[in-house]
């Protein structure tokens, strides 16, 4: 019985990970290609996810955004290339190391159960379980709380909350799971202006604090004030990866869009500000617009 016991813990044993340098690269593709079904949906990506930083994913509908975020989660395999977290092939983690090392929020959250609020924050902490670290369950659990403000209906069962209740929660147990790279997909889709705001916020709150912050954003002003790079992605195909600063331009995003827009500065922080030129006819398809030289990642 003592053998068997010790060889279920030897298998189950995981390793914690120390919190990455500055600059580290927690998530990377390269030579990324993914299919599903018959589709190739993405098409030769290379990106790179690194700690203290926001990089926001956008494009159009059907760009790839959301099958890179679940290549880059390990949740999709690749068809060809490769997918490392934490520098090593996702194929080397077990399951139970991987949630260690990053969480993912999904564009909706489902449960079959009325769990309570809390017990669906509390959720984020099981990858903890037998280490030392669940000994900080209920503080990080109550800050993750508190941090979405979702605290006042703690115990309100998931299901008899709204649309952005719901979504709000949903970042919470990400938030409390405290791996050090969060893959968040268009978490402010189902947010008013003020709670799209706060989870920008928050995003910059945890790169500040060393973790590396992925998210799809649709909205391109969130984008360009909250994220340190965008990757601009078009039928499967990174158009452009920097500084929105450098990538937000009229050209481009006219083309991927297929919608002629302008940009501009902000006149008090200087932060793009893409603006729809209405009363115009939307572009006609095109070919995949080209990375622009220097601007993609290596």
């Amino acid at each position: 019985m003592t053998s068997r016991l010790t060889g279920l813990l030897t298998r189950n044993k995981r390793t914690v990970p120390a919190r990455p340098a500055p600059g580290a690269a927690l998530a990377e593709v390269t030579g990324l290609h993914v299919r599903l079904g018959q589709r190739e949906v993405l098409a030769g990506i290379d990106l790179t996810a690194r700690a203290g930083e926001v990089l926001a994913l956008v494009g159009p509908n059907g760009a790839g955004k959301s099958t890179l975020l679940a290549a880059l989660a390990a949740d999709l395999p690749a068809a060809s290339g490769e997918i490392r977290v934490d520098g090593r092939p996702v194929g080397d983690w077990s399951a139970a190391d991987l949630a260690l090392r990053r969480s993912v929020l999904p564009q909706s959250a489902v449960l079959s159960f009325p769990f309570p609020v809390e017990d669906v924050v509390r959720m984020g902490r099981a990858p903890w379980a037998g280490t030392p670290f669940a000994e900080s369950d209920e503080e990080a659990v109550a800050a993750a709380m508190a941090a979405t403000e979702v605290t006042d209906f703690a115990e309100r069962p998931f299901s008899a909350l709204s649309g952005g209740e719901r979504a709000r929660v949903a970042l919470a147990r990400v938030l409390a799971q405290r791996a050090p790279l969060l893959l968040l997909d268009e978490p402010t889709a189902a947010l008013d202006l003020r709670h799209q705001e706060l989870v920008l916020r928050i995003c910059r709150e945890r790169a500040a604090a060393g973790d590396a912050v992925v998210v799809v954003l649709h909205d391109l002003g969130l984008a360009a004030a909250y994220a340190d790079r965008a990757a601009v992605l078009h039928d499967g195909r990174m158009a452009a990866d920097g500084p929105p600063s450098e990538v937000f331009e009229d050209a481009l995003l006219s083309r991927v869009y297929r919608q002629p827009v302008e940009v501009f500065a902000h006149p008090r922080s200087g932060a793009p500000l893409v603006v729809p030129v209405r009363g115009t006819a939307p572009l006609a398809e095109s070919s995949p617009p080209r990375a622009k030289p220097g601007l993609t990642s290596a």
